[in-house]
């Protein structure tokens, strides 16, 4: 008979798997279509493009027009889930730059690489099954700072990289008209600017939003499985491990630290926390990499190998959470 600890951790793996595997399992099957040539060479790029200009823009502008702003300013659990972005991206930006040096827009997409979590695609449904209603608001903030803070650091790194060794005016000019040029802030902002006004939101506006919104995360997931054709999967393993390390064990453990020892919070707030720190690499930053034409391998196979380990670590945080 198995002991009460393994038995908690397999029933616990079982609605993890069922939220895991089709992630994998979206990858596999770009992978496959690109193996078997299925789509054109191009099309990875083309459904990256796709995502970047007009589904991730829809479903940024509905996620934020949908939530009132004194909800999302729950000052513990951004402090808790922030604070250990903020920890391990600083920790992966220092060790890159002397242990894997590269060029400044390299090192952001790796210090992303180990904060951005799946939030969208795996938090909200993993907070749900988790604690039903009461964890959907934790996982719409925490996507939401995704969405609107976090992806804007990487584009200002992004757009800095792309404009050194220019004047300090012209670099400025360029890292600000990046940032308010993107698609994916605009919409954002637009989004809160709707939500701040208390503005309606008409149906088919909504239904529209939707329904792009929706194709975002399995259009990046296949992107990323099309992208991989002839790749290396083991190419800087080194620094690849050590940046899914700091995703499913660092920065759960600051966060874990914060939401539990230092601030007071509602108990499924601080889970929420602590869940959503614990995910994998969202597939964003492989869109935002391809974007740019910088680091996507990197960024690919973080994202890949961070979701499968991650099957065995949030079954073990769920046991020791009491889920499942």
């Amino acid at each position: 008979m198995a002991s009460p600890g393994r038995s908690g951790k397999v029933r616990a793996m079982g609605p993890i798997l069922n939220v895991v595997f089709p992630v994998f399992g979206i990858m596999l099957a770009g992978y496959l279509a690109g193996r078997f040539r299925i789509l054109g060479n191009e099309s990875s790029e083309a459904l990256n493009r796709f995502v970047y200009f007009i589904a991730l823009p829809a479903l940024f502008f509905i996620s934020m027009a949908r939530v009132s702003l004194d909800q999302v300013f729950n000052l513990p659990f951004l402090a808790a889930y922030g604070g250990g972005v903020a920890f391990t991206f600083v920790l992966a930006f220092v060790v890159a730059r002397f242990a894997f040096p590269n060029r400044l827009g390299a090192l952001g997409l790796g210090g992303l690489s180990a904060i951005f979590s799946n939030t969208g695609y795996m938090g909200i449904p993993l907070l749900m099954l988790a604690f039903g209603e009461a964890g959907m608001l934790p996982a719409i903030i925490t996507t939401i700072l995704n969405g609107a803070v976090i992806m804007a650091l990487g584009i200002a790194l992004l757009e800095l990289d792309v404009h050194q060794g220019k004047g300090a005016v012209t670099v400025l000019r360029g890292v600000l008209g990046g940032i308010l040029r993107s698609p994916l802030v605009i919409s954002a902002a637009l989004g809160l600017g709707v939500s701040a006004l208390g503005l309606p939101i008409p149906q088919a506006l909504a239904t529209f939003c939707d329904i792009l919104g929706a194709a975002a995360g399995p259009c990046a997931l296949f992107a990323i499985g099309l992208f991989m054709v002839g790749k290396s999967f083991t190419a800087g393993m080194t620094e690849v491990g050590w940046l899914v390390l700091l995703k499913l064990a660092v920065q759960p453990l600051v966060t874990w630290w914060l939401a539990f020892q230092v601030f007071t919070m509602d108990p499924i707030w601080a889970a929420g926390a602590l869940i959503q720190s614990a995910l994998p690499t969202g597939a964003l930053v492989f869109v935002l990499a391809q974007q740019y034409g910088i680091y996507i391998q990197r960024s690919t196979a973080v994202i890949m190998i961070s979701t499968v380990v991650s099957l065995a670590t949030l079954s073990a945080l769920f046991v020791y959470l009491g889920i499942g």
